[in-house]
């Protein structure tokens, strides 16, 4: 794509060679690379707020004179702000909708004789949580087909017929959001939880960045799911084709030990396949002779180059990192690569945190001796994973929660999983999934028989398709029990009280096998279920010392000396792990261990890494 535009770049920057912690870091909010060059549409935005949701009837896509600018990206909360002042009144309490416009150039696509191999295609890294999009007034559809995109934490595209560009383009955006407690919303505020104490202002809309690049007619599509057997160091790869031309293709693999500037050709292997128009998954399977595997301790990144290539060798490439790496329960104990490994984890709610500040909380969770980070129940820019694969870092991830328990809150719930799961399950640093926490969107879970099936659907589907993470069906209490088996790989508890005698009191009788009694609700509900060390115990939410609603001391020194108190108690114990809470301030929740603006830690270093005994 030749274009003449001041946000063109290539896919690969001087800072992604020069920076050591970006050394894999894709200027892109994804994990996927492709050697095209794209056009960063983020930049200033005329902006309007549809207050009478009338732009639609009005045709505002087909020309509209609008009031305000907006950054994009960035959330309509703040656009408001902007625009109308900082005053409560002008917050929103029900339904949202906002429009979005700006002009951009023809790009210019550069084909070999002539023949048209390549085609333009519009990515919005997160947008949501409805939004409809026209170019030139015209309605466009997804790659899946959808006219009104649903979700609002992960990346959705459209192919761009050439027809319908001109030399001069509108892009039209439609963002539309409400309080619906079915939606999933994480910690934001709903009709059900209002902000405050532990609930967040909402923060919805053009939240990370647009873009235009060239993709290929036939090609892989952005996404690449890998499960590792590290016993015979092979390696399977979950491929999308997306397929316009069909034919005979095919697709080849090279991976290269990444080490610094040296790559060095480590396996690599082809695979004939015929293709029908449409997309379609594949998978394929690598032997790596001598692999290293990938842990906290030694983070070791292999390089993947997937082609696909057509009969007249036209070649489509994506480029992508991954990991070898096995993660398990077992018995009282988590394992990584078939050696025991105690989890020191804590609670990390990015919220509305720039991609620098999150690099600096990542850092600085490092520096407190962690080795597993949960990033609690919130969409997230992506490159936090290719982050926390570079710098060795465990990654526990959880699914945005609705907030009400309904047939309609599950199906979204389950959409949103999968489209999660289409985008993370690269990385090697990705162990554990929630997916739900505290019964939040599940508050029924102890008396509804269809939301227990749900869930252990769910976990069903999980350890079929996606075998290389550990799954907790609802983290904190509630977890449940069908014919006696445990549908969590981790038996986990929130436990939450400033006084070490009764922390010992609760950490006794949880590795006793008490199910009552311990965390604020039943830790197992549906079927008995007895214990007897046959899964590991993981206190998942602790500490939050400083936080009106737990107690314990506010200043620095007192945290720092009752943080190393609880945690020698955990290590005394067969406990597989724990996760403080938490990492950073958030709102009313000032509680953090780290300077949100800064990174700068306020305890000492290293006071959450356990003693190895």
């Amino acid at each position: 794509m030749a274009v003449s535009h001041p946000n063109y770049g290539l896919s690969k920057t001087k800072e992604d060679i020069d920076l050591d912690e970006d050394q894999f870091i894709n200027p892109l909010p994804r994990a996927v690379l492709r050697s095209n060059s794209f056009i960063l549409l983020d930049g200033e935005w005329k902006f309007e707020l549809d207050k009478d949701d009338q732009g639609i009837r009005e045709s505002w896509h087909l020309g509209h004179s609008y009031s305000y600018t907006a950054d994009w990206p960035g959330s309509i909360e703040d656009h408001m702000i902007d625009a109308k002042g900082d005053n409560p009144e002008n917050r929103w309490t029900d339904k949202i909708v906002a429009w979005y416009e700006r002009d951009f150039p023809l790009p210019e696509i550069v084909e070999e004789n002539d023949e048209p191999h390549s085609l333009i295609q519009l990515t919005f890294g997160a947008c949501g949580y409805e939004t409809m999009v026209w170019l030139n007034g015209k309605l466009l559809r997804t790659i899946e087909g959808e006219t009104v995109h649903t979700g609002e934490y992960t990346s959705f595209s459209y192919e761009l017929n050439p027809l319908d560009l001109r030399k001069n383009n509108r892009l039209t955006v439609r963002i539309a959001d409400t309080m619906d407690a079915d939606i999933p919303r994480g910690k934001q505020e709903s009709h059900v939880y209002k902000r405050g104490g532990i609930w967040y202002q909402t923060h919805t809309g053009a939240v990370r960045s647009v873009w235009l690049e060239t993709v290929e007619r036939n090609r892989l599509r952005s996404r690449v799911g890998v499960v590792s057997i590290v016993e015979d160091n092979i390696v399977r790869f979950n491929l999308t084709t997306r397929i316009h031309d069909p034919g005979n293709y095919i697709i080849r693999l090279k991976i290269y030990n990444q080490n610094g500037d040296d790559h060095e050709l480590a396996a690599s292997d082809e695979f004939a396949i015929k293709l029908e128009e449409g997309e379609k998954k594949q998978r394929v399977v690598v032997e790596i002779p001598n692999a290293l595997h990938w842990s906290p301790e030694t983070p070791h990144l292999y390089k993947l180059e997937a082609e696909l290539v057509d009969e007249k060798e036209h070649t489509a490439s994506i480029e992508t990192h991954f990991g070898l790496r096995k993660i398990e329960s077992r018995g009282c104990c988590i394992y990584l690569n078939n050696k025991s490994v105690y989890l020191d984890g804590i609670l990390y709610q990015p919220g509305t945190a720039s991609y620098e500040e999150i690099k600096k909380h990542m850092v600085a969770m490092k520096k407190l001796g962690c080795n597993l980070v949960r990033i609690h129940i919130a969409g997230v820019d992506p490159r936090i994973y290719n982050l926390a694969d570079k710098m060795g870092m465990l990654l526990w991830v959880e699914v945005p929660s609705p907030h009400s328990s309904t047939h309609r809150s599950r199906m979204f719930h389950k959409e949103e999983l999968e489209r999660m799961l289409a985008l993370i399950e690269t990385h090697p640093s990705v162990v554990i999934w929630s997916l739900y926490n505290e019964d939040w969107g599940a508050q029924d879970i102890a008396t509804n028989d269809a939301t227990r099936k749900y869930i252990i659907d769910m976990y069903h589907f999980m350890k079929i398709e996606h075998p290389q993470f550990l799954v907790v069906d609802n983290d904190g209490w509630h977890h449940i029990s069908h014919e006696g088996r445990l549908k969590s790989d981790i038996l986990t508890a929130h436990l939450y009280t400033p006084d070490i005698k009764r922390w010992k009191e609760l950490l006794d009788a949880m590795v006793s096998g008490k199910i009552e009694g311990v965390a604020a609700f039943p830790l197992v509900v549906g079927d008995p279920f007895f214990y007897r060390t046959q899964v590991p115990l993981l206190v998942s939410e602790w500490g939050g010392f400083g936080f009106e609603d737990y107690g314990g001391p506010k200043d620095a020194e007192g945290r720092a000396d009752l943080i190393a108190e609880f945690k020698s108690e955990l290590r005394n114990r067969p406990i597989a792990g724990d996760v403080y809470t938490q990492a950073t301030n958030i709102e009313d929740e000032r509680n953090g261990l780290i300077d949100s603006d800064t990174g700068e830690l306020k305890v000492p270093e290293l006071i959450l890494k356990s003693k190895q005994i």
